[in-house]
C-alpha cells in the first residue's frame, strides 16, 4: 500500500533530521579527534584488515595493504626530500594507487596538486607552473603529455612513472620498495595544506584551492554521516579522481565508514549499470550530466536489478530526476552544492527535486548562504542607498554570498583560499550587510523558493544579455532539453551585428523524434522572446571535461559560422529555422 503523503511527509522529515544528527556527530568527532586522513587509513586497517577498502579493474587493496603502500609511499617521499612546505603534483588516470600515492606524500606534510588529467600543452604547463612543484609522478600512459611540457615548468622538477617504466624517468613502485628502511615521518598538523585542488576555470584561469587535512577530516566524516555509510557500503566510483566529489568526498566517506569504492578508470553509460550490478554497490557518486547520459541509454531489462539505495552528487538537472529515479528504481537522491574553496555548501536530505539544498535552522551558523542582487553590467552585486547589497526576495534570483572570517582563513575558516593570496583576496566581498562583514562570491547565481528550497540558476560568466534582458544559459538549456528528441543540449551567447549584448545559441544533439518545428514551438510556449535562441547547431556530441561539463568557451568561439564547423547550422529567421549555408 502506498503511504499516504502525510506518512511520507513524517518518513520524509526523520531522515532528514537523522541524516543531520548524523553528519554534525561525525564532524563533532574529527575537530575532537584532531586526526588526519592518513592517520585514519592507519586506525582503519588495524580495525578492518583484510576487508576491500579500494578496487578497480585490476586489483583489490585491502585496509590493511592501503596503509602499507601509504605508508611506503610516505617514506620514498620523504627520501626524496618531500616535506612541509614543498609540493607535488600528480598526473594519474583513475586507479587504486591514486589514492595511496597522495596520501603518501601529504603525510610528509607536503602538499599534493591533482592536476587535471585531459590538460595538455599550455594549459597542463600552466596548472604545473603555478603550484612550483619539486616532483612530479605521472601515468605511463600520459608521460608524453608531460615530456612535451616540462621545457616549460621549470628545471629542477624531479619527474616519476607510475604504472610502467617509460624508460626516461624511473618508475616509483620499485623505488619506493627500495624505501622501506626509512623512518616514517610525523603525521602532519590537521590546519596544514594536505592538497591543493584546481578549479574549474570557468570565470578566469583555473586556481589551485587549498585543502587542509582537517577539511579531508571534515568531508569525510560529513557524507558518511549524510548517507549513513558502514562497512557494508560499496561505492561505485566513475568520476575523476583529481576531482573533490569524485577523489575526496566519495572515497573520504568510504574511508571513514569502513566501506569499499569501487574505482572506473572512466564513465561508461552503456556499461555503468552492468559494472553496478556485478560489485554490488550500493551507493553512486555523480556529478554534472552523468545521470542525463544514463537516461539517455536505451531500456535494459536488468537496468532495475541492482543494490543501489542512494545516488549522490551535484548538478542534477531537475528536468530529469523523477524520471531517472523511477526508471532506475533509486531509492533516494542526495544532491548538493559545494564550492572547490569549502566555502559554501547546500544539502539536499530531503530528495527535493530540483533543489540543491536547504539550510535548517539550527544550521544558520555554520552553513548561512545569502543572495543578493547582481548587477551585470559592473558585474558585482548591486548597493542601496545605504552602500550595502541587496537581498533578494523569494524566487529572486542572486549570486550567492557565504560569510567568512578573513583573519581566520586556513585556520578552520571554511575558506582556505588559493595558493595565489591575490586571488583569495578578491573573492572576498566587504560590507555586503554591515560595516566590516565579509562574504565569499561564489559566483553563482541562485534562487531560493518560500520554503527555503535553494535552486542553481547559472554561473555568472555563462549568464548573458540580449537586448537588454538576462538570459540564464541553464534554464534555456533545461527548456530545450524538455523537447522530444533532444539528448544534450548547450546553451550559450554569441555576438552578433547590431544586437545589444549577445543573441542565443544552442548545440543540440539529437534523437529519434527530433523535429525542428516541433522544438521551435515547445521554446515558443516555454520562454520569453529574448531567451529563445537564434541560432541552433546539431552536433554528433558534444566535448566535455573531465566532470561532464560542457566547453563552452569552444562552441562560443565558432559562434553561427558556418566556415568554423562541419555540424548543420540553423537560424530563426522569425518564420522558423533556416539552414546557414557555407
Amino acid at each position: 500500500m502506498t503511504p499516504a503523503p502525510a506518512e511520507r511527509n513524517a518518513e520524509t522529515a526523520r531522515h532528514t533530521r537523522n541524516a543531520w544528527l548524523r553528519a554534525l556527530a561525525g564532524t563533532a568527532e574529527v575537530r575532537r579527534k584532531a586526526l588526519t586522513l592518513p592517520q585514519l587509513v592507519e586506525h582503519q586497517a588495524e580495525r578492518f584488515g583484510s576487508a576491500t577498502a579500494l578496487a578497480d579493474e585490476g586489483e583489490t587493496v585491502s585496509f590493511a595493504e592501503l596503509a602499507a603502500r601509504m605508508n611506503g609511499y610516505a617514506r620514498w617521499a620523504r627520501a626524496e626530500g618531500l616535506g612541509l612546505g614543498e609540493t607535488a603534483c600528480l598526473f594519474l588516470p583513475n586507479c587504486a594507487d591514486y589514492l595511496a600515492l597522495w596520501l603518501g606524500m601529504a603525510r610528509t606534510g607536503a602538499s599534493v596538486a591533482l592536476v587535471n588529467t585531459n590538460l595538455k600543452g599550455a594549459s597542463l604547463a600552466y596548472a604545473i607552473s603555478i603550484v612550483s612543484p619539486r616532483l612530479l609522478v605521472v601515468g605511463a600512459e600520459l608521460a608524453p603529455e608531460i615530456a612535451a611540457v616540462l621545457p616549460e615548468v621549470g628545471r629542477g622538477v624531479g619527474v616519476w612513472a607510475h604504472g610502467a617504466s617509460t624508460g626516461e624517468w624511473p618508475r616509483i613502485e620499485t623505488a619506493q620498495v627500495s624505501c622501506a628502511g626509512v623512518q616514517l615521518p610525523d603525521h602532519p598538523q590537521p590546519m596544514s595544506r594536505a592538497l591543493l585542488l584546481y578549479t574549474s576555470g570557468t570565470t578566469g584561469l583555473p586556481k589551485a584551492a587549498n585543502i587542509s587535512h582537517f577539511r579531508l577530516m571534515q568531508w569525510s566524516a560529513w557524507f558518511a554521516g549524510l548517507l549513513d555509510a558502514s562497512p557494508a557500503d560499496r561505492l561505485y566510483d566513475c568520476l575523476p579522481l583529481y576531482h573533490s566529489t569524485g577523489g575526496i568526498v566519495g572515497p573520504g566517506a568510504m574511508l571513514a565508514a569502513g566501506g569499499s569504492t569501487i574505482i572506473r578508470r572512466k564513465f561508461s553509460a552503456r556499461r555503468c549499470w552492468d559494472e553496478v550490478r556485478e560489485t554490488d554497490s550500493t551507493l553512486f557518486v555523480y556529478v554534472g550530466e552523468l545521470c542525463r547520459f544514463l537516461l539517455n541509454t536505451s531500456h535494459s531489462p536488468q537496468e532495475m536489478e541492482h543494490r543501489i539505495r542512494c545516488c549522490f552528487g551535484n548538478g542534477f538537472s531537475a528536468n530529469i530526476w523523477r524520471a531517472f529515479q523511477k526508471r532506475f528504481a533509486i531509492p533516494h537522491i542526495l544532491e548538493f552544492y559545494a564550492a572547490t574553496e569549502g566555502a559554501a555548501a547546500l544539502y539536499n536530505c530531503e530528495g527535493e527535486p530540483g533543489a540543491i539544498g536547504r539550510i535548517p535552522g539550527f544550521l544558520r551558523h555554520r552553513l548561512d548562504l545569502a543572495l543578493v542582487r547582481f548587477d551585470f553590467e559592473s558585474g558585482v552585486p548591486k548597493r542601496g542607498a545605504d552602500g550595502f547589497c541587496i537581498a533578494c526576495a523569494a524566487d529572486e534570483a542572486g549570486e550567492a554570498l557565504a560569510p567568512v572570517d578573513p583573519e581566520r582563513i586556513g585556520a578552520g575558516e571554511p575558506f582556505e583560499g588559493y595558493l595565489d593570496f591575490g586571488a583569495t583576496k578578491r573573492k572576498i566581498l566587504l560590507d555586503v550587510f554591515a560595516k566590516g562583514d565579509a562574504w565569499f562570491r561564489t559566483g553563482d547565481l541562485m534562487r531560493a523558493d518560500a520554503r527555503g528550497f535553494y535552486y542553481f540558476v547559472d554561473r555568472i560568466g555563462d549568464t548573458f544579455r540580449c537586448n537588454g534582458e538576462n538570459v540564464s544559459t541553464e534554464e534555456v538549456a533545461d527548456a530545450i532539453a524538455a523537447c522530444p528528441g533532444v539528448a544534450q543540449a548547450v546553451v550559450y551567447g554569441v555576438h552578433e551585428a547590431d544586437t545589444d549584448g549577445c543573441v542565443g545559441m544552442a548545440a543540440i544533439v539529437t534523437g529519434s523524434g527530433f523535429d525542428l518545428e516541433s522544438l521551435r514551438g515547445y521554446l515558443a510556449r516555454d520562454l520569453p522572446a529574448h531567451a529563445r535562441p537564434r541560432y541552433l547547431r546539431l552536433c554528433p556530441s558534444i566535448a566535455r571535461t573531465g566532470t561532464f561539463k560542457p566547453l563552452k568557451q569552444q562552441l562560443a568561439a565558432e559562434g553561427c559560422d558556418p566556415s568554423r564547423t562541419a555540424d548543420p547550422l540553423y537560424a530563426d529567421d522569425g518564420n522558423g529555422f533556416v539552414p546557414l549555408c557555407r
